[in-house]
């Protein structure tokens, strides 16, 4: 099954394949105890729980929000990011958690999506940051809750205006500094901005496990650092997709092939914008707008479709037909998004989950290759996905039902079969034409997906091991290696499946008695496995537990023979998280 973000364009970016479909695992202002919400869980826990039925339902990677705290505390939606290293782990900004939840939440989520085969694509908010003094000066807290001691504090020569605009800007105004300090990604002091957020950015990703990212704001930023962001540590080779917001074909175009040189997909809100108006005017829209539309029209390996998204749903919705949308961008080539929102069934969601679930069986099973248009006019559009099984998907947007004879590339005498459910079997004539009758577009239901019969199936992804890397030091958020003192690094839930474990150290100070002792202990304090690094032995693999039980698991780690002393260390735990939440 065709299930990864693992095969490479012969252009810089990474590509996805054919059946991949996104969801953008959030919405605007999504409940949360931080926020006063009644009753609501923590966010982090509803995605463990979803991951599983996500899977099966046909999504393949999750675009999760920034999980960094933000000026807002507890209210915030991560788009006014203020400590790059506390994500739900420290008291800062009037809150512990974030409005998503804590950092061990986070991780679990993380690890569940993990576990049922899905990508996590992770909101990158480079633009900006906020909750400075009033003069440019950002300070935080360390691992020991003391102000100030954080790590990657900022002043006033890492932001516009302060210092001047870094090159190839698209957007060379300061506009957006409305939503906190613009960043001075190159021409901050020193650089010490852009290569700590390329820092942070490599401890978030190892820390995760993430397959690839959702750049926010790409027009404030400069391509010159972005470009450099993406070869960087962990983030090198990654998938990533930049929110180019503009209507403007050629303005995307020149951002993501001149000034990106490809490196990047881009979201196709020149596609979405044909869309929004098919979908609200019924009568005036010409279906022949839909041929080889936006951006997935003249470059469907670099284009990310979507229908709605956070923003959109609350400043320009598709209040109508919106399945239509979702029809065509689920058929077609590019690579779809699907907005929680729209998906759900949640109370205060849309709950397209039926239909969407079926167009994306749909598109796992049948619609591959090449688009060849079939039939186009004012009301009516079809084309045929010409690889595999071949695919033909007809649009109709007037409120009667249509019928229409088109050419296809079936054999002759084929009974192919609408596998949207929405009209009967046909067969194929003696010169390959198809006589089809497409529904009418009440509720936005006016579309057919043929193909030939008996394909069957279901889908899921399979069970994933995550690689989580927890890194303690004073100035980050987990305590480093003590003397004498146990300090817990972590905890992960686990199912009865092998979980690894490697230990690098800064073993600076250490005399040839010094040991680092890191033990795992299981729900009821019982030791599960330990392991040792001594002055002069080899850093990597230090113990494996070959059956644990399903469960948590805490690991902790202790320094002995030397006096106060503070190591930094770096611990990675491969494990399989369940695949289904408790």
């Amino acid at each position: 099954m065709l299930r990864r973000l693992s095969l490479f364009l012969l252009i810089a970016a990474p590509a996805v394949v054919p059946a991949d479909v996104l969801l953008q695992g959030f919405y605007w202002d999504v409940p949360s105890p931080a926020a006063d919400s009644a009753g609501a869980d923590w966010w982090w826990n509803k995605v463990a729980r979803e991951s599983n039925a996500w899977s099966k339902s046909g999504f393949t990677a999750v675009w999760i929000p920034n999980p960094q705290k933000g000026a807002f505390g507890g209210y915030s939606m991560g788009y006014d990011p203020f400590d790059d290293y506390d994500l739900g782990s420290k008291g800062q900004r009037f809150t512990y958690p974030t409005r998503f939840g804590t950092r061990e939440q986070l991780q679990r989520a993380c690890a569940y999506l993990r576990a049922n085969g899905l990508n996590i694509i992770l909101e990158s908010v480079h633009n900006h940051r906020n909750g400075d003094d009033g003069f440019y000066n950002f300070a935080y807290s360390n691992a020991y809750g003391v102000w100030g001691q954080g790590r990657f504090g900022k002043g006033p020569n890492d932001f516009h205006p302060q210092v001047a605009q870094c090159p190839n800007v698209y957007d060379s105004g300061e506009s957006f500094s409305m939503f906190g300090r613009d960043v001075a990604h190159v021409n901050g002091g020193g650089q010490w901005i852009g290569n700590g957020i390329k820092a942070s950015s490599d401890w978030l990703t190892k820390a995760l496990d993430v397959q690839g990212y959702r750049l926010d704001y790409v027009k404030g930023v400069s391509t010159d650092w972005l470009k450099s962001w993406l070869s960087h540590g962990a983030m090198a080779n990654k998938f990533a997709v930049g929110e180019f917001y503009d209507y403007n074909l050629g303005a995307i175009q020149y951002w993501k092939g001149t000034m990106m040189e490809n490196r990047v997909s881009a979201f196709d809100f020149p596609l979405r914008g044909t869309l929004k108006e098919m979908c609200a005017n019924p009568t005036g829209f010409d279906m022949r707008n839909l041929d080889h539309a936006g951006l997935a029209g003249v470059d469907p390996l670099g284009a990310v479709t979507f229908v709605e998204n956070h923003d959109t749903d609350r400043d320009d919705p598709i209040s109508n037909r919106k399945m239509m949308a979702y029809a065509y961008i689920l058929t077609s080539e590019g690579y779809p998004t699907v907005f929680y929102k729209d998906y759900s069934t949640d109370a205060g969601c849309y709950g397209l989950k039926p239909w969407i679930d079926n167009l994306m069986w749909i598109r796992a099973k049948i619609a591959q290759g090449s688009t060849q248009e079939r039939w186009k006019s004012d009301r009516v559009f079809a084309y045929e996905r010409t690889g595999g099984s071949r695919l033909l998907v007809g649009l109709n947007n007037q409120s009667g039902s249509s019928t229409v004879t088109v050419q296809t590339g079936f054999p002759a005498n084929t009974v192919i079969k609408d596998y949207t459910g929405n009209s009967p079997d046909v067969t194929v004539n003696a010169s390959g034409q198809a006589t089809v009758t497409i529904p009418g577009n009440g509720l936005g239901r006016g579309y057919v997906a043929y193909s030939v019969t008996g394909i069957s199936g279901t889908l899921d992804a399979g069970n994933n091991q995550t690689t989580q890397e927890f890194a303690g030091a004073s100035d980050l958020d987990i305590r480093p290696a003590e003397a004498g003192i146990w300090n817990q690094v972590c905890r992960i839930e686990t199912d009865a499946k092998p979980l690894k474990v490697e230990l690098y150290m800064n073993r600076t100070g250490w005399n040839s008695r010094t040991v680092a002792t890191v033990q795992a202990l299981g729900p009821k304090g019982e030791t599960l496995g330990a392991g040792h690094l001594s002055a002069t032995g080899p850093q990597g693999n230090l113990f494996k537990i070959a059956n644990p039980r399903r469960g948590w698991v805490r690991l902790r780690i202790q320094l002995a023979n030397i006096k106060g002393a503070k190591s930094p260390f770096w611990l990675k735990v491969n494990y399989t998280a369940p695949r289904v939440a408790d």
